[in-house]
């Protein structure tokens, strides 16, 4: 049998099936690989110099929400990132963040209880799993059991989105999917107690039920049961992109088997959402804060998490490939806003539910631990196009 390798004489007429190069990617994959780890690099030594976005309490307590040091949903949302980008690459810097953070964190004592300081808990949750160590499993315990049986719910049993600085009576917000459901789902998982997976479940169908806007397929930021509104009705790009990166999360969390009622259902909505995202991608890539708002900025850290679900969407079968090209447009756009320092600029500050869309508009732009976050996600699942 002859093995000489033929060259062709007419290279850009091979059969995309045959071919090595992996097209529109925009770099090869150890550009992305840099990229990642300047981002990493800026994630952890991201300050508030001036004080400007620190959050002072009535009690006196004052919670630093934008640099690595603070116990937030921000550094949460930042923990995991490292977790995906060291799940792909086995980066031993990655790991040695994280074990560090929990290590750090613990040693100053833990935070008030609320859906946001249980988003690390996380990626506590999977390092646990990882390692055994026997110092994570209390945390776990506790942090499980108070989300399982003391957590503030609304009517209909849902997560009363309570914060450091407000209860947000009977209130529910797309954003507790990330960051209270998806860690008490895995922590259910790691200390084998069905009943908090049952009990996530049940929280992705009242959040989907109040929340997913069925004449759009996009999702209202928040809904309160005192007088049954969805505030301003905004479908701010953020809050959307939290159920667009937690539904496939969840679905491969649990590893729901196809004919699932409940993977399909939340399937259905993952594409209404993905359909209506669409035509509204920009002609940079990007998505807008206000998703169906033209005269609103567009936003980064949105459009990381929008690249990181459809494209994981794809990856997973839950999502036709047709919409392959609108993550990596959107991925490429994320790119392209990581400077020479790693920091992924434009960047909305946490944002409440407001009463009025000009609020979500005059939100200020800075760099934040989940913008990075946001990107290592975004890039961590590019990188499966380079494998």
């Amino acid at each position: 049998m002859n093995n000489q390798v033929l060259v062709p004489t007419h290279p850009e007429r091979i059969h995309p099936l045959l071919g090595h190069h992996v097209a529109g990617l925009g770099a090869d994959r150890a550009d992305w690989q840099d990229t990642i780890r300047r981002v990493i690099h800026n994630l952890v030594n991201i300050k508030d110099v001036d004080g400007s976005f620190l959050l002072k309490l009535e009690d006196g307590r004052v919670i630093d929400t934008k640099s690595w040091h603070g116990f937030e949903w921000t550094q949460g949302i930042g923990l995991y990132g490292l977790w995906k980008v060291w799940q792909m690459t086995g980066d031993e810097a990655a790991w040695a963040t994280m074990t560090q953070w929990f290590t750090d964190r613990f040693a100053e004592g833990s935070p008030s209880r609320n859906i946001n300081t249980v988003a690390p808990f996380l990626t506590l949750a999977n390092l646990f799993e990882r390692t055994g160590t026997p110092g994570y499993q209390p945390y776990l315990d506790v942090w499980g059991e108070w989300v399982f049986k003391q957590m503030p719910r609304t009517e209909e049993g849902g997560l009363q989105h309570i914060v450091y600085n407000s209860v947000n009576h009977q209130q529910l917000w797309d954003d507790t999917l990330m960051m209270s459901v998806l860690p008490l789902a895995r922590i259910g998982q790691v200390l084998k107690r069905p009943h908090y997976i049952e009990e996530a479940k049940r929280q992705f169908m009242v959040h989907v039920k109040y929340l997913a806007d069925p004449a759009t397929g996009l999702w209202f930021h928040g809904w309160t049961f005192e007088g049954r509104h969805h505030f301003a009705r905004a479908r701010w790009a953020r809050g959307n992109s939290w159920v667009t990166i937690a539904i496939p999360e969840f679905i491969e969390m649990l590893a729901l088997p196809e004919g699932d009622a409940l993977r399909m259902f939340l399937t259905e909505t993952l594409l209404a959402q993905v359909k209506a995202l669409a035509p509204l991608q920009t002609e940079s890539g990007m998505f807008r804060t206000l998703l169906d708002d033209p005269t609103s900025y567009e936003e980064a850290a949105a459009t990381a998490g929008f690249a990181y679900g459809i494209l994981k969407g794809v990856r997973l079968g839950l999502l036709p490939a047709e919409f392959e090209a609108v993550g990596r447009r959107a991925a490429l756009a994320v790119r392209r806003h990581i400077n020479s320092a790693g920091e992924l600029t434009q960047v909305s500050f946490g944002t409440p539910v407001f009463h009025t869309l000009q609020e979500y508009k005059d939100i200020p732009l800075t760099s934040m631990p989940f913008g990075q976050s946001m990107a290592l996600l975004a890039l961590v699942e590019f990188n499966y196009r380079f494998l």
